[in-house]
């Protein structure tokens, strides 16, 4: 079955100030910024005054981002990012009894819009598919089971879950890319740069399966990327504040 995509081991682009903007309210808690602290913040990612309002101006006019008492918002869509993100980076583990949990889709001649959102729905979800229409991972997670109209979904226990695990994720390689990710993001870079990196680094994060220890190589590295994450974080808070 395909993997999913894994980021590049060589340097990142650099972003464009829109996405320079829309990483520091991304990464900002509460999610609210005033042109002030984005223009500061601009400045030290090399972005001219100018090119920053025109960025913030298009946000808006997209819907990515609100105006609110004369902060910048996150609009809705890149809320429901925040929120990837931020399980991404924390611990979203709960204690696991051996149960894995399965989505089956038995509903059947729905437009190709509704199949591709319910897989990037169950995608994010942190579930992998087994075959096609049947989705399934380690009953770990804290969050609620997903929850669709088209879907069966009920307990089951694998005969062999440390093969199946190895079927459904390459875990070698998401490891590889993941220490890859943070030796760039510890370098002696531009911050232009590791800003760059660490918008890679998020998006492997919410790629991690997040499965049972018992279920992981025993030099995984997840935790430790979403420490280093965490601690980039800080860094942009106290650049706006």
């Amino acid at each position: 079955m395909p993997r999913p995509a894994t980021p590049s081991t060589t340097a990142a682009p650099l972003l464009s100030a829109r996405s320079v903007v829309l990483s520091m309210l991304l990464g900002s808690h509460p999610d609210r910024l005033s042109s002030a602290q984005l223009t500061r913040a601009g400045t030290f990612f090399d972005i001219p005054v100018p090119t920053l309002r025109v960025a913030l101006t298009r946000a808006v006019s997209s819907g990515d981002l609100l105006r609110e008492d004369g902060d910048y918002v996150l609009g809705q869509r890149l809320l429901a990012r925040q929120r990837r993100q931020d399980e991404a980076v924390e611990d979203a583990e709960g204690d696991w009894a051996g149960d894995w949990e399965m989505a089956v889709v038995v509903v059947t001649g729905r437009p190709g819009s509704e199949r591709a959102a319910l897989r990037d729905t169950l995608a994010a979800a942190r579930l992998a598919e087994l075959r096609e229409g049947v989705w399934t991972r380690p009953d770990n997670l804290r969050r609620p089971p997903v929850n669709d109209p088209v879907l069966s979904t009920f307990s089951a226990r694998p005969d062999d879950p440390a093969a199946l695990t190895d079927q459904l994720w390459d875990l070698t390689d998401w490891a590889s890319r993941g220490r890859a990710l943070l030796e760039r993001l510890t370098q002696r870079d531009s911050p232009a740069r590791r800003l760059a990196t660490a918008a890679e680094l998020v998006r492997h994060l919410t790629t991690d399966p997040l499965l049972p220890v018992s279920l992981l190589p025993a030099d995984w590295p997840g935790r430790e990327l979403r420490t280093a994450y965490a601690a980039y974080q800080a860094e942009l808070r106290e650049l706006t504040h």
